[in-house]
């Protein structure tokens, strides 16, 4: 005898039912998961994949304030909900007020779509892709190359209800494929592709472009650190804008504990960063990188508060031709502050009206004097939370560009330097495309950026890393 398996729609009201707090937020996100993985020139390992996360929010008033409790678990069932339920509630009853404490949100209309089923992905979703990705392994083999990678498709539906009678729900597919091609001589080239559906990747153009670059590889030479004209490619520089996108608590800001804190006190909203017409921005709205249009947060932390969930988000450029323009901030710290309401939004895309291609970059760079080309940066980490110093290594190719043209490859590199700064000192932006950011790209996936032309690259030291 089969047992029916509760809608997400079923858990989320139920939980609600459950509820003896004053106020209540469940957020039920029904995931599915297709993969594929290679080494070698040959498919190894493929998978189809669901889970449910259910988190409650639980708030309760006290004598000197509300406090929030919050406890989130997987592979939930409505025989799981009283305890999960009641488990928020003891959280927030044992904490102390909160600060960013502000009634639930309310008066916004139930989706209609709400009612419906939750979306999901299939092995169907590579029906096109795996057989063109069989046809590269063919190629590179022929070429004495090996192919490694991965790819994988995932749909998220989130459905959020709230006590205050908010029934929303948001369908999010995340995609991208990882190439990595070697040879025996031991050289490397990497790439990374976002895509909603995956009818736009196309693994033997992703593998042509692999071998270009491996071509450029032949020659090699050693560098020592020092400062080098840089090129950024839209990869590396998507870390680098998401990693000051985490940092850009209005909060912080105002408190003087950042690098948009203005010396003397205040923020330095309303402050020119960059001489290039920089617009870094978000949209839920973006074609091609739609995220939700309203706040799903399942924890509070600068910038979210739980007690915002289901807050509208509209779009918001954060630096416009620049200057900076807005920080990140919930209801709580955009009062606390004296600034507009910008909350976190999930995608990020940086343009300067910039039409240049790589290739045309390329040809302009290296004339004067030798330019390095970068593939992606790795293993990023804080170093100096005032100026936003980060230090981080290179990986999988630096090139030398001289006279137009690459001319081979050199040693990689740990870096040091600040995002903020390098948009300072930026002297050229190619044009804006959608690109994985290699670092952070686990935790975010919808970023479009351009080249970047960096002066003087601070590459700090020699790394014998990949």
């Amino acid at each position: 005898m089969s047992t029916r398996q509760e809608s997400p729609q079923e858990i989320t009201e139920r939980a609600l039912e459950l509820s003896r707090a004053d106020g209540c937020v469940v957020i039920t996100d029904e995931r599915s998961t297709a993969n594929l993985r290679w080494a070698g020139n040959a498919l190894t390992t493929n998978g189809l994949t669901r889970d449910r996360t259910v988190t409650v929010i639980a708030t309760v008033r006290g004598a000197t304030g509300t406090a929030s409790g919050v406890v989130s678990r997987t592979a939930v069932t409505t025989g799981d909900l009283a305890e999960l339920v009641h488990g928020a509630e003891a959280a927030a009853r044992a904490a102390g007020p909160a600060e960013d404490a502000r009634p639930l949100v309310t008066g916004i209309p139930a989706a209609p779509e709400f009612a419906e089923p939750p979306a999901e992905t299939s092995a169907a979703v590579f029906d096109a892709f795996a057989p063109a990705l069989g046809e590269s392994f063919a190629r590179a083999r022929s070429a004495g190359r090996q192919l490694y990678g991965f790819a994988q498709h995932q749909l998220v539906t989130s459905y959020l209800a709230t006590s205050t009678g908010l029934r929303l729900r948001h369908d999010q597919p995340t995609g991208h494929v990882e190439l990595n091609a070697k040879t025996p001589a031991g050289g490397s080239s990497w790439l990374s592709r976002a895509t909603a559906d995956f009818t736009d990747a196309d693994p033997l153009a992703l593998e042509a472009e692999l071998a270009e670059r491996l071509s450029w590889s032949t020659d090699r030479m050693e560098l020592p650190a020092g400062r080098y004209e840089t090129l950024l490619p839209p990869t590396a520089v998507a870390d680098l804008m998401v990693y000051q996108q985490w940092r850009a608590s209005a909060r912080d800001a105002a408190e003087g504990r950042s690098v948009f804190s203005r010396p003397g006190g205040g923020t330095r909203v309303g402050e020119k960063l960059c001489e290039l017409p920089l617009t870094l921005r978000s949209d839920p709205g973006a074609p091609g990188l739609q995220c939700a249009p309203f706040l799903l947060t399942h924890a509070s932390e600068e910038g979210r508060s739980v007690f915002d969930s289901g807050l509208p988000l509209t779009a918001t450029d954060w630096i416009r031709e620049g200057v900076l323009e807005h920080l990140l901030t919930s209801r709580y710290t955009a009062e606390a502050t004296g600034l507009p309401l910008t909350p976190y939004t999930d995608n990020l895309i940086l343009d300067a009206g910039g039409t240049a291609s790589t290739a045309e970059m390329i040809a302009a760079s290296g004339h004067d004097h030798p330019v390095l080309l970068l593939t992606s940066l790795w293993y990023i980490r804080e170093v100096d939370p005032a100026t936003l110093l980060v230090t981080g290594l290179t990986r999988d190719g630096v090139l030398l560009v001289r006279d137009g043209r690459v001319a081979g490859e050199v040693n990689n590199f740990r870096f040091n330097e600040s995002p903020v700064s390098l948009l300072a000192r930026a002297t050229e932006a190619g044009r804006t495309e959608r690109t994985v950011p290699r670092d952070c790209g686990k935790y975010f996936n919808r970023a479009a950026m351009p080249m970047l032309r960096i002066p003087d690259f601070h590459m700090s030291s020699v790394s014998k890393g990949v």
